[in-house]
């Protein structure tokens, strides 16, 4: 395959995996106005924000089934209609259940938009490219948490959020049209006519994988604090702990999407180049993911360091976990790689969505004063998703045999 060709397959997806990133962070920016309009508790705004992230993780079962076998063009383009009807029932709905009826259509519509685009690139790319080359997608799709810190806020003191939502439709629909019309069909002729029974056969071998599990542990958990963070709750977080102005914190957010784009690419870099070397994908995203965990306790702590930096260095760490990806494609087969992806994917989004949730639910448990949360309340929060994390990370670094062979599924 010409180099064109993937070029163009990696803009195309990677483009798919922007807009699903927008419309994970865009509420960020809506909160405020969302909250002013309907009276919403932080409860209740975690659980609206959150349902992108249920029905996100309610498809990703039929998606990987669906991307194995009809391919990533035609299902990308498809679900991306769901996206585009689900903002526009969130932007035109007076009440908060139109709207979450709106945040679970965008959810499921964006569901296919990164298991896509890896599963493309593993049909074109050898598996030794894969790392580097999912960090860029991961770049790309991080430009999505560029745009809802400064430039949404900017945009909201032009015109309001309704009106954004119109041009979400517009850009949604434009990205779905692109894919259907100019990416190359490509599927893996060998197995594309099993019948769904024996997908989902294979889908539930991955799920009983002793692999799977242990490569997905650290991962899922400190991914799923970091997206749970930067999508909703990480503006609270510098306004109410850090004391800094509303603008500055818009300003973070942005810096917290470029470091994250940073950190993708490097990480996905320095692991192909380490595995040259010797040390596996495997330790080598279990030691970024580490990093990630550390700059957490020195947030929790209040360490006296410039919150610049601080959120620079936990946005360059906290997608280090999506190597994991990467590591999967070593353990399963081509032809299953879609069913593993998005299985993955399905654990990570079920525990953002518990995350979401459960942190609106434990603020809560604070009185607002002056429209802050305590400070108290953050690092109470706080607190609990540290031990989560190093929960797993005890479990990702005990030896195991069941890494020493190819996951054993097949279908």
């Amino acid at each position: 395959m010409t180099s064109s060709v993937r070029l163009r397959v990696f803009f195309l997806f990677s483009a798919g995996y922007f807009v699903s990133y927008v419309f994970r962070g865009v509420n960020l920016g809506f909160a405020p106005y969302i909250t002013h309009d309907l009276g919403l508790s932080g409860a209740d705004l975690g659980l609206l924000t959150s349902l992108y992230f249920l029905g996100f993780a309610a498809a990703q079962i039929p998606v990987g089934m669906l991307l194995d076998r009809f391919g990533p063009r035609r299902v990308t383009a498809g679900m991306l209609l769901f996206a585009a009807l689900g903002i526009g029932v969130f932007g035109a709905a007076r009440g908060i259940g139109g709207m979450m009826l709106g945040r679970l259509l965008i959810g499921v519509g964006v569901s296919v938009c990164m298991s896509a685009a890896f599963k493309a690139l593993a049909q074109i790319l050898p598996v030794a490219q894969l790392p580097m080359v999912n960090g860029f997608v991961m770049a790309v799709g991080g430009l999505g948490g560029v745009v809802v810190g400064s430039p949404l806020a900017w945009t909201l003191g032009v015109t309001d959020w309704r009106h954004i939502c119109l041009g979400l439709v517009v850009m949604t629909l434009a990205v779905a049209a692109a894919i259907f019309l100019f990416a190359p069909e490509h599927r893996d002729d060998g197995h594309r006519k099993a019948d769904m029974l024996t997908q989902f056969k294979g889908t539930w071998h991955i799920l009983r994988s002793g692999a799977f599990w242990k490569i997905a542990s650290f991962s899922v958990v400190t991914q799923g604090v970091f997206y749970a963070m930067q999508s909703l709750w990480i503006r609270p977080y510098l306004l109410d702990v850090m004391g800094l102005s509303a603008h500055y914190a818009a300003v973070l957010v942005s810096v917290l999407g470029i470091a994250m784009m940073i950190g993708c690419v490097s990480f996905g870099a320095a692991a192909r180049s380490l595995a040259k070397r010797g040390i596996t994908v495997y330790a080598f995203c279990g030691f970024g993911m580490g990093l990630f965990v550390l700059v957490q306790v020195l947030m929790f702590m209040r360490a006296p360091i410039p919150p610049a930096l601080l959120i620079a260095c936990y946005g360059i760490f906290g997608g280090t976990g999506i190597l994991s990806y990467a590591v999967m494609a070593e353990y399963f087969p081509t032809h299953m790689i879609g069913r593993a992806h998005s299985t993955l994917t399905l654990v990570l989004f079920i525990l953002i969505f518990g995350l979401q949730v459960g942190i609106g639910a434990m603020l809560s448990h604070w009185p607002v004063q002056a429209g802050h949360y305590p400070v108290a309340a953050h690092l109470s929060a706080w607190g609990v998703l540290i031990g989560m994390q190093i929960a797993s990370a005890i479990w990702y670094v005990l030896p195991s045999s069941v890494l020493e062979k190819r996951g054993g599924v097949v279908s």
